[in-house]
């Protein structure tokens, strides 16, 4: 495998498949009792009795022994997959999903989030740390059993680039972040908004790209996720954050999910640096929710102009109906 660049977009591709050989199927490897088949990065709350536990991925997109150097090939670019890749996995018990846990298991689960993107941000070889997950087998989950991924790059994805443009932009000409002038507006007509738990808001953006896509953003500024939140205010947004997977479980059991969060701003050389001296004011980090609906979209015929039946007003009323509880 390995990166190339679009010369155009400015976009990395990765190219390749990864390598399928040895990657256990049965008994599931993030099950109790795999323990000793690798490395663990993280137990929660300890070794002994863990609830959730962090590994590396037994099928890495990226490598921390990986090559970095650019090479170039006339006009074009490509680089090796340097990196990090982990599994977090958030539940002991294999038939329990994400919406079925507790607010509490739900914080852990962004207590480790976090953790792991303080501890990988160290590492100055790499640009962008975030965290996804594929739920459902409509949106090509790898296992069963309920995780999360952490993935380090040494590039930042080009929707955060399209992200960190605009909002740098916008805080030129205003002075102000537009995910809080987003969030005062939606928040004042209410239209959109699926539900508020503290400082946290769940709500169908003005111009989803699928139906029923849900944003979770704190109405606090800030631009990090792993510093923005603590373990107090956590216990919200993890409720929140349930609440609303419960919602649109009703609506789909398929779904990715994306936390956005700023680059790592320890960089001060490079491609990225000229964003810094505004970042801390004009990025807002949000989670990002896409449930997968329709098992043939409209949005692929032109790609990147998306098309959505439903209406964000209409999806936010609609999930404001179902009942999130457990």
């Amino acid at each position: 495998m390995e990166l190339r660049k679009d010369p155009i977009t400015k976009s990395w591709v990765i190219v390749g498949h990864p390598d399928h050989a040895g990657l256990p199927e049965e008994p599931c490897p993030l099950c109790p009792g795999s323990e000793a088949q690798g490395e663990t990065l993280l137990y929660y709350p300890n070794k002994e009795n863990w609830k959730l536990r962090v590994v590396p991925h037994m099928r890495p997109l990226y490598r921390a022994d990986g090559e970095f150097a650019r090479t170039a090939e006339g006009i074009y670019d490509r680089m090796g997959m340097l990196g990090a890749h982990e599994v977090v996995i958030e539940t002991r018990d294999h038939s329990r999903s994400l919406q079925q846990m507790s607010d509490d298991e739900i914080k852990l689960v962004l207590d480790a989030w976090a953790a792991r993107l303080v501890e990988l941000k160290r590492d100055r070889r790499f640009k962008y740390v975030t965290v996804f997950k594929n739920h459902g087998p409509m949106a090509g989950e790898e296992w069963s059993h309920s995780n999360s991924q952490v993935s380090a790059s040494t590039f930042v994805p080009r929707r955060i680039l399209y992200e960190l443009r605009a909002a740098r932009e916008w805080y030129a000409e205003k002075e102000r972040c537009v995910f809080c002038d987003i969030l005062r507006q939606d928040v004042k007509h209410k239209k959109r908004i699926v539900e508020t738990i503290g400082d946290y808001v769940a709500l169908c953006p003005f111009a989803s790209r699928v139906p029923y896509e849900t944003w979770i953003m704190p109405q606090t500024h800030h631009y990090l996720f792993e510093s923005a939140t603590t373990p107090e205010n956590r216990r919200d947004l993890a409720r929140l954050l349930g609440r609303t997977i419960r919602r649109l479980s009703h609506i789909s059991d398929n779904y990715h999910l994306v936390l956005h969060t700023a680059p790592n701003t320890q960089l001060t050389k490079g491609e990225l640096s000229q964003y810094w001296k505004t970042i801390a004011g004009d990025y807002h980090w949000h989670i990002e929710i896409l449930p997968i609906v329709e098992k043939r979209s409209k949005s692929y015929s032109i790609k990147e102009i998306y098309f959505n039946a439903q209406k964000p007003e209409q999806a936010a009323e609609r999930l404001r109906e179902f009942n999130p509880e457990l």
